[in-house]
């Protein structure tokens, strides 16, 4: 008789809340082999028993045949001596000791899902609240782990016979699926009005109806509340805009199926793999002309937001309505997304017409991730649901626990410990209590969800900051001031698994320097743990302070003044529109009163957008920025010259160049798409030749790109394609956004990097 053997395993990884413990069971059934498996703080621990050969054959399996939803980071065995246990059991969790398990996020509802769904002879036929253990909600639900029931929102809701049956059921896909339910035992729509008062009749026929009236209707989702319109209706998606008090920036639109994405848009081989994986974010494709879709969604924009449906309900409602539906964030201006049906109705009631609505509690509110391919590769340009909290693996251990406090904008925190940087779903722009408090309680959840207990707390330098604020509030942690475009390029490098040092070009609209100083148009020599600014922007004022962020022009005239001194241009057509004001606002430039100086990059194309016409006020952040860049002439291959210092550090580079040859362009009547083009390649060529310089002087051939500018694909694309034609090796963003959402991984490398100590200070 063959001896058999006996082996302990622990698995670490996203191993619970995807079918682990039943994969195992099976498999180890499979194989005939007796044991246990059961979940725990740290994630699965196991005990195998049988021959060698199907011992050795379950090991492996466990990795090449894991569930689709599954990341295993490490497994570990050790032996043990056979006791001639003589079946496979799943066992009690174990909720004892430091937690150490990864929670997974928030996942699509699977094929075998949605056909049952769509079945009228399955018992869950219509049931808009599908799920097994390889899809529906996770990270939403989870209230503390081990990832049980009991710890999940739909602990509210007790089984059913039929259901508990499947629970307990090996053989079956929803083997201990935490979420499950029918229609019978399971979470209920609801459809109601802005009073509250609900509505007779069946809730979601209800909806559609209303929908295809031309109503606002407001739906509760995975992570907080979507208001939806019909998005070929115009006039419904110019409401949705006034009460929204949204008046420019992009509506996403869910569609029912890849084919109908490629009715307005144009959908490539990558973008197809993003649109349909498990994740389900909002896809930025580039748009068709002539489509049907009401101009209210995306005005004036040459790409559109798509996504896939990821919920059961959305799928119901698509397949009734047949048509494409604007799905929002249900907030108004820059509030939270509302996810409890308090903050709906208090928040949204003059908003909507009426709510979609159920009673299955969500736990942590979720705005969708967006993304877009770039060079086949993923680009995330908002991290949220579907992503978190799965974390960014690191190289190296943190000797103590972390916590970073991120920016101000597009605002996330992260955590860490061990080799596990967990950064947060979106928390959006830290200018109000509403926001704050949000942030303030994700930090906690995610404090108590991974046992995080932060000794270090990095935080940005700007000491109006709400983050830092926040950070120098606390009590016995010690704190890690981080530049910020430092954290950015340090950020960059976590996300391409490195260590530096490299060059990195730091270009965004603003952040607080060493030298107390506005900075945004930087080149730094930088690694993980500190900096050099070897280069940055010739600094121009920003007359107005904030005010010139919101008015573009007012940054058009402080340029004119460095460009030309006190002899502007006076027939340009900005000067005329501006008659009145700009003698004043030239004037603060000029003596610097109330006209803080910055490098920023973002600021200069604010510049160029309001000398070209394209925006001279904003109503979102980076506005003028985006309308430039959909404005431009793609097929211009001009490029105006910027003339970079010989010597010195740091070498302050001209944007007045720039400035110059706009507005001689403009004097000779040059089109303004043209000119766009013109300035773009000029950048692109300006940020090759300064990287040439520095690597003569630094023997540094890596540069990483960061910072928000860098969300502009056109500079993006011939940036990197004029850096590697100069034998450079570029870096980008792909796992954390380029923008601010990616300064708090960024801030938590630098702070553990240097609670490390062994990574070489880069001389000063």
């Amino acid at each position: 008789m063959e001896q058999r053997v006996r082996r302990r395993a622990r698995v670490e990884g996203v191993v619970q809340g995807v079918g682990f413990r039943p994969f195992v069971h099976s498999l180890a059934t499979r194989l005939g082999l007796s044991g246990h498996v059961g979940n725990d703080v740290h994630g699965v621990f196991l005990e195998v028993e049988g021959t060698t050969a199907a011992v050795e054959r379950f090991l492996v399996s466990v990795t090449e045949q894991a569930p689709p939803l599954a990341v295993i980071e490490r497994i570990t065995t050790d032996e043990l001596a056979a006791c001639g246990s003589g079946s496979f059991e799943i066992v009690a969790s174990e909720a004892a000791g430091t937690r150490g398990t990864l929670v997974s996020a928030d996942s699509t509802t699977c094929a075998d899902c949605l056909r049952e769904m769509l079945d009228p002879h399955d018992r869950r036929f219509g049931h808009p609240f599908v799920n097994c253990t390889n899809c529906g909600p996770r990270f939403t639900i989870v209230r503390d782990i081990p990832y049980d029931r009991p710890l999940t929102t739909m602990s509210a809701f007790a089984m059913c016979a039929r259901c508990e049956s499947e629970y307990h059921d090996p053989a079956d896909r929803r083997f201990h699926a935490q979420p499950v339910c029918c229609p019978d035992c399971g979470p209920r729509l609801r459809l109601h009005d802005a009073a509250g008062v609900v509505l007779p009749g069946d809730p979601l026929a209800g909806a559609v109806a209303a929908l295809e009236r031309g109503e606002i209707v407001a739906i509760k989702g995975l992570g907080g509340y979507h208001l939806a319109v019909d998005a070929t209706n115009q006039d419904a998606a110019a409401t949705l805009r006034k009460r929204k008090h949204r008046e420019d920036k992009p509506f996403a639109v869910v569609v029912s199926g890849p084919e109908r994405a490629e009715d307005l848009c144009v959908v490539g081989e990558d973008e197809q793999a993003l649109l349909t994986s498990p994740r389900r974010p909002i896809v930025l494709l580039r748009a068709r002309t002539g489509t049907a879709l009401a101009a209210a969604v995306a005005p004036g924009n040459r790409r559109l937001g798509v996504m896939l449906p990821y919920t059961p309900l959305h799928h119901l409602l698509l397949r009734q309505l047949d048509t494409p539906i604007v799905l929002t964030s249900g907030n108004v201006a820059d509030e939270p997304i509302a996810y409890t049906e308090q903050q709906a109705r208090a928040r949204l009631s003059g908003i909507v017409d009426v709510f979609l609505s159920h009673d299955r509690a969500i736990h942590m509110r979720t705005d969708d991730s967006v993304v877009r391919s770039f060079r086949g590769r993923e680009m995330l340009l908002r991290r949220s649901r579907g992503y978190v909290p799965q974390p960014i693996p690191l190289a190296w251990d943190f000797p103590r626990h972390v916590l970073a406090c991120g920016a101000e904008l597009k605002n996330t925190f992260c955590v860490a410990k061990q080799h596990h940087a967990f950064v947060s779903h979106h928390i959006g722009d830290l200018e109000n209590h509403e926001t704050l408090a949000s942030f303030a309680e994700g930090i906690e959840h995610f404090r108590r969800l991974f046992e995080v207990d932060p000794r270090l707390v990095a935080h940005d330098l700007h000491p109006e900051y709400l983050s830092t604020k926040y950070a120098q509030g606390l009590d016995d942690v010690e704190l890690v001031g981080v530049q910020h475009h430092h954290a950015h390029i340090a950020a960059c490098l976590v996300d391409n698994a490195e260590s530096g040092p490299v060059l990195g070009v730091a270009f965004d609209g603003l952040g607080y320097g060493t030298d107390d100083t506005l900075w945004g148009g930087e080149f730094l020599l930088s690694d993980l743990v500190d900096f050099r600014r070897l280069a940055h922007l010739e600094p121009v004022a920003m007359p107005g302070a904030t005010t010139a962020i919101r008015q573009p022009w007012r940054m058009a005239v402080a340029h004119l003044v460095s460009a030309y001194g006190q002899h502007l241009p006076a027939e340009l057509d900005l000067l005329r529109r501006n008659e009145q004001q700009w003698p004043a606002v030239a004037d603060l430039a000029a003596r610097g009163v109330s006209a803080p100086p910055t490098s920023s990059a973002g600021r200069l194309f604010d510049a160029v957008a309001a000398l070209l016409g394209v925006r001279h006020a904003i109503n979102y952040e980076g506005q003028a920025a985006v309308e430039l860049e959909q404005g431009t002439d793609l097929d211009e291959r001009g490029s105006y010259p910027v003339t970079v210092p010989a010597g010195g550090e740091p070498l302050r580079v001209p944007g007045s160049d720039l400035v110059r040859a706009v507005v001689e362009d403009l004097r000779a009547g040059v089109a303004a798409p043209v000119i766009a083009a013109r300035f773009h390649n000029g950048v692109a060529d300006m940020i090759a030749e300064v990287c040439t310089r520095l690597r003569e002087s630094t023997g540094v051939s890596t540069v990483a790109l960061s910072g928000g500018v860098f969300q502009n694909m056109l500079l993006l694309e011939r940036t990197t394609a004029r850096l590697e034609a100069g034998d450079f090796r570029v870096l980008v963003h792909a796992r954390v956004p380029t923008n601010d959402g990616g300064i708090s991984l960024g801030q938590v490398a630098v702070a553990g990097a240097r609670d490390r100590c062994d990574s070489a200070v880069l001389p000063r």
